[in-house]
Parts: structure tokens; sequence; C-alpha cells
């Protein structure tokens, strides 16, 4: 799922060879992102296009040769004159009069023409990582003969970036292309992102270089390229200001070649300490910023605002951030909140997030953030990436790196232009991530809350995907380990004993060990006081349920990913109620479940989203649920019988929770590939009113996590 789709796009002809173009926001000036070398297509500004666009007017384009654009396979159409070409094409196709031109390696040259050739046009130019006829090579590269055929060289893919450089740039030619493409785009790829922990990066590159063809490449390869003198002659006729941005490391095109641009334009550079060929992917709020800023800077002073700062002197001011994915996470974080301005009556909290949480707090009477409308839907993509009861969270973490990006800046962009005097993360993926990787932008105390630590392999997980959760797991503690006060206070929802037996991955420390040493632990935090509720039979009357009569609650969270569980459960329910007399099953469809699309009947009944579901669970005297925590936790606080079936591949569901609930001796697992209609029925004959034996659930978590919050103010 893209975390922005274009506002408008389209095709235009150029010299025969058509072009497609994407236009996103409408603020101004416009940002041109140009192409670069056609192995890769538009796809990798990914990262830039949905900040960008909402501060500006953003327009992108296929070059020829991949993406959505023609493939044709001669040279001419890769020349450099003919890129500036359809760069003007896109523009006035676009209806774009002046533009900030971005350009990526090779495409610095267009770029630089483009801005001498036609100056009217540019506003100013943004070279990342230029690769052009300056300077020298790259030691690895400039010693390297090119394979005249395939057969020169044995194919090795390269997983995660590593090879031998001096033998494989030899990789570098249309001989080798035309027979190991993707051995190629491995190392090649490889040698863009040396920085450590680039799988995601690398993984998407190889995906797009697959998107084209040896041929096209071949062609590319061929076509004219400019001289130095005629770089020269562009950079001195060029009008507009130029920004260099170079990471110290690009094994591609040395950074002393920015400094020579910069030199003959005059222009500014910045340079990314450690950073490789591509650091608008692999360091992207670092590029973003840098961007927007240089259009701010270079746009018409028509319109301009002046930034109001203020500092409030009564209130003290939280930001809570809340994951989406699972209402659980706001109904602890609610009751988290509640007992802090508890402790502290002072304390107003401010909540980012997203439907459907949004809509539980706004009833809640809390504060929803303005800028939450910018984020874009965690649980959408969730339920895009999900199969039939099926969900590979991990790989749907990874495929949701622009949307955490695009949350991330949202985020930046709250904390930059207001004042807070504090920050919580329930599972807020996105800032705690980014906040490593830009340490210098934290301004105010950071709390973090999560229920489970470690990202672990499901057990038909192959090689690769092993290698890379284990990459991910150890980029995790290198942060913290480089920066152990990014976090003032890290919070497991639990105690250590919740916490799995596995190590994060091979030569890695054990997850239980490594979380007692770096989080403090509140205990679990239900979103209710189990002691508050009415006896049980008052409760049952209070929500319409009558005396003795059998209630099952079937729940599936706050997604429309456990759909095919509720079609299933519906399917037993003749049987069951065969078997168990006045059998009455409810089921809950959710805020993302049309209640329409699930069949009722006398005896089974279908409601939409319910609030204050965990009043009807209580009541229950069964219920069967996904596996997810919190749902699971609630029943167990409630001793309340369930069955619960985890979602396929669900890491944190299959591994994570499993552990707690058999630490708790809660609930009987029913694993999705059994849960047949029939031994639904047989489930719920067999639990329906049993009498449960659970480990008790401390009920002070929601207090404990608010007295380590209340400590950071």
């Amino acid at each position: 799922m893209r975390a922005r789709r274009p506002d408008q796009e389209g095709y235009v002809e150029c010299d025969g060879v058509k072009i497609h173009y994407e236009v996103f926001g409408a603020g101004g000036p416009t940002i041109l992102l140009l192409p670069t070398w056609t192995i890769i297509h538009k796809r990798f500004w990914k990262a830039q296009v949905p900040y960008l666009a909402r501060h500006h007017r953003v327009v992108s384009y296929d070059g020829p040769g991949n993406g959505a654009s023609d493939r044709p396979l001669t040279a001419d159409p890769y020349r450099y004159d003919a890129q500036v070409g359809y760069a003007l094409a896109v523009l006035d196709a676009s209806g774009t009069d002046q533009a900030v031109v971005v350009g990526l390696s090779m495409a610095a040259n267009w770029a630089l023409q483009l801005a001498a050739d036609h100056p009217e046009r540019v506003l100013g130019t943004v070279l990342i990582g230029p690769t052009v006829p300056l300077g020298e090579p790259h030691p690895a590269r400039a010693s390297v003969r090119p394979a005249r055929h395939g057969a020169d060289l044995a194919p090795s893919r390269v997983p995660a970036g590593g090879t031998d450089p001096e033998a494989d740039w030899a990789k570098y030619s249309p001989a080798y292309w035309s027979e190991h493409l993707e051995d190629f785009a491995w190392f090649f790829f490889g040698q863009c992102f040396p920085e450590p922990h680039s799988t995601k990066q690398i993984d998407d590159a190889v995906g797009w270089a697959g998107e084209t063809s040896a041929a096209v490449l071949a062609a590319k390869h061929i076509a004219a390229y400019p001289s130095p003198d005629q770089l020269r002659d562009w950079c001195a006729r060029r009008r507009s200001p130029v920004l260099l941005i170079h990471g110290t490391d690009d094994r591609v095109s040395p950074w002393r070649r920015s400094e020579l641009l910069a030199e003959l334009t005059g222009g500014d550079l910045v340079l990314i300490e450690g950073g490789g060929h591509i650091p608008l992917a692999r360091d992207p709020v670092q590029v973003n910023r840098l961007l927007h800023e240089f259009a701010e800077r270079v746009r018409p002073s028509v319109g301009r605002h002046k930034r109001i700062d203020r500092w409030n002197r009564v209130e003290r001011r939280v930001l809570y951030l809340c994951s989406p994915i699972g209402l659980g996470h706001a109904q602890r974080d609610l009751a988290i909140a509640r007992h802090l301005r508890t402790l502290r009556p002072d304390v107003r909290v401010d909540w980012l997030t997203q439907h459907p949480v949004t809509a539980m707090l706004e009833q809640a009477g809390e504060h929803v953030h303005p800028a939450s409308r910018f984020l874009t839907n965690e649980s959408a993509h969730i339920e895009s990436e999900a199969g039939e009861h099926d969900l590979h969270v991990f790989q749907a973490l990874r495929r949701m790196d622009e949307i955490l990006l695009n949350n991330f800046m949202v985020f930046h962009d709250v904390v930059r232009d207001d004042r807070y005097d504090l920050v919580v993360g329930d599972e807020s993926w996105d800032v705690d991530h980014f906040l490593y990787e830009n340490p210098d932008l934290k301004n105010t105390p950071y709390a973090w809350v999560t229920d489970f630590v470690g990202y672990l392999p499901m057990p038909d997980a192959d090689d690769r995907e092993r290698l890379v959760v284990a990459d991910y797991n150890a980029e995790m503690i290198n942060q913290v380990a480089r920066y152990p006060r990014m976090r003032d206070r890290a919070i497991f929802v639990g105690e250590p004993e919740d916490i799995v037996d596995d190590a994060f991955g091979p030569d890695l420390p054990l997850i239980r060990d490594w979380t007692r040493a770096n989080y403090d632990f509140a205990g679990y935090v239900a979103g209710f006081d189990p002691a508050a509720l009415p006896d049980r039979e008052e409760l049952r009357a209070q929500l319409g349920y009558e005396p003795g009569e059998p209630v099952c609650v079937v729940t599936v969270g706050g997604s429309s990913v456990g759909s095919n569980l509720l079609r299933r459960v519906v399917a037993s329910y003749d049987e069951a109620a065969q078997r168990v007399p006045g059998l009455r099953m409810v089921i809950v469809a959710g805020p993302r479940i049309d209640p329409g699309s699930v069949p009722s009947r006398p005896g089974l009944e279908v409601r939409a989203y319910v609030h204050d579901l965990y009043r009807h669970l209580a009541a229950a005297d069964l219920a069967i649920v996904q596996g997810g925590l919190t749902t699971c936790m609630e029943l167990t606080a409630t001793r309340r019988p369930f069955v619960y079936v985890p979602l396929r591949h669900h890491f944190e569901q299959n591994l994570h929770v499993a552990h707690r609930l058999r630490r708790h001796r809660a609930g009987r697992r029913l694993d999705y590939v059994d849960a047949t209609p029939d031994a639904l029925a047989d489930a719920i004959v067999t639990e329906i009113g049993r009498e449960v034996d659970y480990r008790p659930v401390t009920p002070d978590g929601a207090a404990r996590a608010a007295d380590l919050l209340a400590a950071l103010l």
C-alpha cells in the first residue's frame, strides 16, 4: 500500500516515447523529482513524496526503460539531451511553469543542463550523489575491466550488500546483464547501500530492477554521455541556487564529485557521514528536511507566513502516540492517561493517532490532534496484506516502510511547531525508529511503551527471512546501545516472565535478559478495573442477557483481518445451538467489518462496533477471539473461558501472546487450519461456562505505568 496516491497522473509523448508522470499536492513551489538510471523507476522517491506533498506540489515521472513508461531498445531515447526533453514535456503536461529540480546520481547531468538551457523553468537544483564526468571514479571501479560475456563471472546472490567489489564491478557489463541481471542487481545495490541494516532498501531496488530488462540497460549503456567541458559549461550558465547532498561512503560515485560541483556552482554541500549512494532511501528524514528547507528558501516570497512560537506556563502538555493496529492499545493508553491526570491534574493530553482509535478517543471525550488527518492509515495497510486468516505481520511491517516514514514526518512537524513536555509512544514504531536514526530531532522527554520485544521468525521461514528478522533485531539493539538516553523511559506492559525465552537471533542476546536490562515493567495494563465491574448477574442484566442464558461473544479486533474467522463461527452456530440449548451468539463485527456482510438469524445476532466491549466479554459464558493480546488478557483478567485462533504467520499472536497465555494457564488455542465449523461447535460445547483456574492478572498496571511517566514531568 502506498503512503500517498497521486492527485493526478497521465502520459506525455516526447519524440515517440510515452512517459508516465504523477502529480501530488497543491502547494508551492513545485518540486520536480527526476528519474535516474533505468534500473529503477520513480518509486525510488517513495520516501519523499508524501512528506513533500504536504508542503509543496510534487511531480515525478518514469524515464524511458522502466516503470509505466515505454522501453525503447535503441540508444537515442536515453541520451542526456533526450532526458532533458522528457523533463520539459512533463513540466508542460503537468502545467508547471517553474520547479525545484531534484536529481539522483546520473540525473544530476540532466538537472544541470535543464538549469543552464532553460533557466526560466528552474527555481533551484538539488543534486544527490551526482554521477558526473568530474573527478576520479571509485578506486574499486577504476581498475576493473568489464566482463565480455556472462561466463566471465560466476553469479552469487548477495543477500545483504556484501561481496568482493573489486572483482564484482566487472559485472557492470551488458554481456553479464544479459544472463545474470538479478545477480548484478544484488551486487550493485549492495554497493549503493553500504550502510548496515539496509536489507529493505536493497530488496526494494532489486525488485524494481526486475521490472526492466538487460536489453533496455544495454541500450542506455551506449547512449551518449556529456563531456567534462559540457558539464562545466552548464555549471557556469545556470543562474539558480544549487544544493548538493552526498554520502561519505558512496561506493558508486565518490563525494569528491559533489565537492567539485560545489566549487563550480557556488552551491552548498551537505555530507552525510557514513552514507552511501542513495541517502534519500537510507537517510530519508534528513533528505526530506533538506529538500523542504531548500524549496522554502527559493520559493517566491508571496504568501509566506511567519511562525508563531508559544509556551504554555499553565499546563503540562503530553503528546500521546497510539498504535491503531488493534483497539487494545487505545484502551490501555486511555487508562494510563487517566491515571496520569490523577497524579498531575495540570496535564493536557493530545492524541496523535488514526481511525478507528480516533473515533474511540473522541467518544471518550479526549482531544485528537488535528494533524492526525495527515497520518496514513496503518490498519488499512495491514488489511491489504492479509489473506484468509493469514497475516505475515513481519513482512507487512517491512512493507509499511513508506507509511511509517510519512507518519514520522507528521510527528516531526507537530513537535517542531509546538512544544510538549512529554511524548509517549505506544508501539509507535515509526517515531521510535526514526528518532534513533535522527537523534538530533529529539526535543522533549520520550517514553516508549510495548507489550512484546523482539521480532521472531515463524517455523516455516526460509534462511533469507531468518537473516532479515535477526538483522532488524540487531539494528534495534545497536540503536539502544548507541543512544541509551533516547528513550527516557521504556515500559514493558507485563512482567519479565511474560517475555519469551528465545534469543533475538544467532549471536544475539536472549530477549528476556536484554529486556530486563533496558525496560521498566508496569505489569499488564487493562483498559478497565475488573474489580470495579458490577456483580456478574447484575452486569448481564444491564447488558440485556437473561438469567441462565448461555452467551457466546465472538470478536476479532479492530481490523477486517478476522472476517473469515467470523464466517466460520457463524457456520458453526446451528450445530452448537442444537447441543447447547438456548445458545445466544453475539457477533461483534468491529469498526472495519460491515455487519451486513455477516448473516444473522434468531439466536445469532450481529452488532457493529460495541463501546466498552470488555463488559460484554466479562458477562459472557464463552468468547471466541483472535490471538490478540488485549482481548485475551481482558478475558484472563475477568476469568472467562475463551477460545483463541491466532492469525497464521502472525509471529506476535503465535509466539509472544501464546507464551503469555500459557504462563497464565488461560484460554484454549485452536489453529485456523483445525478451526472447521464442526471443531468450533465442539469447542463451544466443551468450553462454554467452564470453570477456569487462571493465574491472576495484576490489577494496577495502568497506575504503575502512569507513575513511571509522571516522573518524566
